[in-house]
């Protein structure tokens, strides 16, 4: 059964910094293209950031050079890495499998205001 739970969001003022976890399970994690998505309300889900199983990543335009995405395969975890963050960044931030749009995790929430 596969299983995907965020954690690591809060409230932070403009400028500051998050980190956030994602566990995963179910699945052979190493084996698969990892996303960070978003959403903040009224708006549809916005991809941020992926991290291949091989090391690749991808960064969508309005985190480039503020967000970075890591994984560690030995823990199942993919991690997303926010500083300078902006007011417009407020959301809930979900993973996935690259692709997928099942088994959502109940996201981790994060608001960016002073």
């Amino acid at each position: 059964q596969v299983q995907l739970v965020e954690s690591g969001g809060g409230l932070v003022q403009p400028g500051g910094s998050l980190r956030l976890s994602c566990v995963a399970s179910g699945f052979p994690f190493r084996l698969y293209t990892m996303t960070w998505y978003r959403q903040a309300p009224g708006k549809e889900r916005e991809k941020v950031a992926h991290s291949t199983s091989g090391g690749a990543t991808y960064y969508a335009d309005s985190v480039k050079g503020r967000f970075t995405i890591s994984r560690d395969n030995a823990k199942n975890t993919v991690y997303l890495q926010m500083n300078s963050l902006k007011p417009e960044d407020t959301a809930v931030y979900l993973c996935n499998r690259e692709g997928r749009n099942d088994n959502w995790g109940q996201g981790t929430q994060v608001t960016v205001s002073s």
